[in-house]
């Protein structure tokens, strides 16, 4: 996520490395090469210009303290202002009204339907509410399959009508069943066009007047950058929409419409989507992604993912093992489990402080836990229930079941008792050690890093 803004900004941050103290000269050549990167990164030069203006003025009328440098100086300085540039605060998500009407609209490839289904889960799961899907698309009959496979995913339901044509009748209809049927949310998913043209225009309008929803979400794909913020000022001198959608953050973002929409539209950006999985959509906190583009990473949300997937029973029972010294391949195996659930291993090791530039050029699989499964699931129960158990005969067998070969299974098994040596000594503390801190997030340390990481393939380039 914006890996060529943030060695931009880093690469510019240097030249401040080693100063005794804050000068207009040192500072000129800085915030020459922060601009050049902000307007790389397909932000509008008005905006970037008036960015580093702001930055300038407050590096100069600063006092650097003995125990700040300079270019630490900066690097707040920056942070504070990406931070008030992408909105300051977390914008609110009114879901208070009965029923709750929530209007999306996008061009069309932006997400929205993704997007759709992905709020449908957030607020089922993450907020407790009973949510309706309605496919308002009358034009791409694969978006009205697309939302009700969605929906079936998520055992959430899908109000449909393929042979109405009217999109406003279909929204009227639709919050007349959810009432009747107690759902209270309701979330409209519209037509989008390649391109903005009157007909698409009116016709979302029409809707928006004829149900008056409580929010009106725009859906853009963050990967078009300056483009997408043309969009969004074109979408909302029609519909003056509540807030924005930032979707394929994993993708190859440059940044503009991260940095500039807010700005541009005066609208807050409330939630960013990453991925086709339906639990990757988080609520938008500009802090921590001003943090994230700094290379400072987002301890925040990776805490949060864990939560979401924590489950406190079962986190004191492997407590309770860790402290007898019993943790073994069973409990190690749910551990994977809940780490899967997460999203993108990559995004969730980048959200550590320092790690997202050591991995940025490493390719990490999604899959990258398959092979230890394999060993794993090769294992008898009392193996698994016995790691001390498994001598050498018994890991041919299991290089031999899991396809691996004894190095890679000897490695495994050297790394694993690491692993518990160190989920020890951190469960000693309170916090963010064991998994009665984070869920048992703190075993990340000895599978993530490249390396280190139980045969993980993260040193493939």
């Amino acid at each position: 996520m914006f890996d060529s803004l943030s060695e931009r900004l880093e690469s510019a941050f240097k030249q401040l490395k080693g100063e005794g103290r804050v000068t207009e000269i040192n500072v000129a050549s800085t915030i020459k090469d922060i601009r050049r990167a902000l307007i790389d990164a397909d932000v509008n030069f008005k905006i970037a210009k008036e960015f580093t203006d702001k930055v300038k003025e407050k590096a100069l009328g600063e006092k650097v303290l003995t125990a700040i440098s300079p270019g630490q100086l900066m690097v707040k300085i920056v942070k504070d202002e990406l931070t008030e540039l992408m909105g300051g605060t977390e914008a609110e998500f009114d879901i208070s009204n009965r029923p709750t009407i929530i209007l999306i609209a996008g061009l069309q490839g932006s997400g929205k339907t993704t997007f759709s289904g992905k709020l449908a889960n957030y607020l089922k799961t993450k907020k407790g509410k009973k949510p309706l899907l309605v496919a308002a698309d009358i034009y791409r009959p694969a978006a009205i399959n697309q939302l009700q496979v969605l929906g079936e995913q998520i055992k959430v339901p899908v109000y449909a009508e393929p042979e109405n044509k009217s999109a406003v009748s279909i929204a009227q209809n639709a919050i007349e069943q959810a009432k009747t049927d107690g759902n209270n949310i309701i979330i409209i998913d519209t037509a989008g066009r390649l391109a903005i043209d009157e007909v698409m225009m009116q016709e979302v309008t029409d809707v928006k007047n004829a149900v008056n929803p409580h929010e009106i979400l725009f859906v853009v794909d963050s990967m078009t950058g300056q483009d997408a913020v043309n969009t969004a000022k074109a979408f909302n001198d029609r519909l003056d929409f509540t807030g924005v959608v930032l979707t394929k953050l994993d993708g190859d973002t440059r940044g503009g419409a991260a940095l500039s929409i807010k700005y541009t539209v005066n609208k807050p950006i409330k939630f960013v989507s990453m991925g086709e999985k339906l639990d990757t959509l988080d609520a938008f906190y500009p802090e921590r992604m001003a943090q994230r583009i700094l290379g400072m990473g987002d301890i925040t949300t990776l805490v949060e993912r864990a939560q979401a997937q924590f489950d406190e029973v079962q986190a004191k029972k492997i407590e309770k093992k860790i402290r007898a010294n019993k943790f073994d391949f069973e409990d190690f195996k749910e551990q994977l489990q809940q780490i899967k659930k997460m999203g993108n291993i990559k995004d969730l090791l980048a959200m550590i402080p320092g790690v997202g530039k050591v991995i940025k050029d490493i390719d990490i699989s999604d899959d990258a836990f398959k092979g230890i499964e394999a060993m794993i699931n090769s294992m008898t129960p009392f193996e698994r229930n016995n790691p001390d158990s498994i001598d050498a005969k018994r890991r041919i067998r299991i290089a031999k079941g899991s396809g691996k070969d004894i190095a890679e299974v000897n490695a495994f098994m050297k790394q694993f008792e690491q692993i518990r040596q160190m989920m020890g000594q951190m469960n000693k503390f309170k916090g963010m050690g064991g998994p009665g801190g984070m869920g048992g997030l703190g075993n990340m340390g000895g599978m993530g890093m490249p390396g280190g990481g139980m045969g993980l393939p993260f040193g493939k380039k």
